[in-house]
C-alpha cells in the first residue's frame, strides 16, 4: 500500500505541490495554485502533519504532538503523528476528521469534512483502521477499528464501519452494508435460507435483485 511508503521522500517540497496539483484535480471550487496553497485546511493540516510525522519518528514526539494540536486548532483537522499518511491525500472542507495513531491512509485516498479514522479499544497496538488507496470516504463517516478498507472501496456519508471492507465495494448505514454486486452472502447449505442473510432473487425479466431473508 502506498501509504507505507516514507514521506520525506520524494522531498517536502515536491510533495506540497503534488498536495495543490491533487487539490485542484478533485476540487471544481479551486480556482488557482494561490488560493489552494493559502486558504485549504486540508492542504494545510497535511502539510504540519509531515513536519509532526517527522519529529515523532526522530524521538520529539511532545513537540511532535504540540504541532499537531497546533494544526487542529488552526484547521479543524487532527492528524496524530504516528498516523501513517500516503501521497496525494485529499481532505475536502476538512473540519472535524480526526485520523488515530496507528491509522494507515493509502495513496489517492478522498476524506470529506467529519470523517472519523478511530479505534475501539484503550489497549496499546494497532487499534485504527487501514485505508487502501484510491478509496472515498462521504461525510461525517466512522470507520473504527483495526479494520482493512480495500482499494477503490467507497464509503457513504454518515456510515459506520467495524468491518473489513473488500477492494472495489460501496458501503453505506449504521452499520455500513454493501451495496451492488458486494451485497450477496454466501450461504454454506445450498437452499438452507439463513435468517439476516442476503438472498439474490432471480427474476424472469433477467434482473437479479438482492433482498434480505426474515
Amino acid at each position: 500500500m502506498g501509504g507505507e511508503q516514507p514521506l520525506d521522500r520524494p522531498g517536502w517540497l515536491e510533495l506540497a505541490r503534488e498536495d495543490v496539483r491533487t487539490a485542484l484535480q478533485r476540487d471544481p471550487a479551486a480556482t488557482s495554485v494561490a488560493v489552494v496553497a493559502l486558504s485549504y485546511p486540508g492542504v494545510h493540516a497535511l502539510w504540519q502533519h509531515r513536519w509532526a510525522s517527522w519529529l515523532w519518528k526522530r524521538g520529539r514526539r511532545t513537540t511532535a504532538r504540540l504541532l499537531s494540536q497546533a494544526a487542529r486548532r488552526r484547521t479543524g483537522i487532527e492528524i496524530h503523528p504516528a498516523a501513517v499518511i500516503g501521497r496525494r491525500c485529499f481532505i475536502d472542507h476538512g473540519m472535524g476528521v480526526v485520523i488515530g495513531e496507528t491509522a494507515v491512509v493509502g495513496d489517492d485516498v478522498l476524506l470529506y469534512h467529519g470523517v472519523t479514522l478511530g479505534g475501539t479499544s484503550l489497549r496499546p497496538g494497532k487499534r485504527h483502521p487501514t485505508v487502501g488507496d484510491r478509496v472515498v470516504i462521504g461525510a461525517g463517516a466512522k470507520v473504527l477499528g483495526p479494520v482493512t478498507i480495500g482499494n477503490d472501496a467507497r464509503i457513504g456519508a454518515n456510515s459506520v464501519v467495524t468491518k473489513d471492507i473488500a477492494a472495489g465495494a460501496t458501503v453505506t448505514g449504521v452499520p455500513a452494508d454493501p451495496r451492488g454486486p458486494y451485497r450477496t452472502q454466501r450461504i454454506g447449505v445450498p437452499h438452507l435460507p439463513v435468517p439476516g442473510a442476503i438472498h439474490v432473487r432471480d427474476e424472469p425479466n433477467g434482473l437479479r435483485w438482492p433482498t434480505r431473508l426474515p
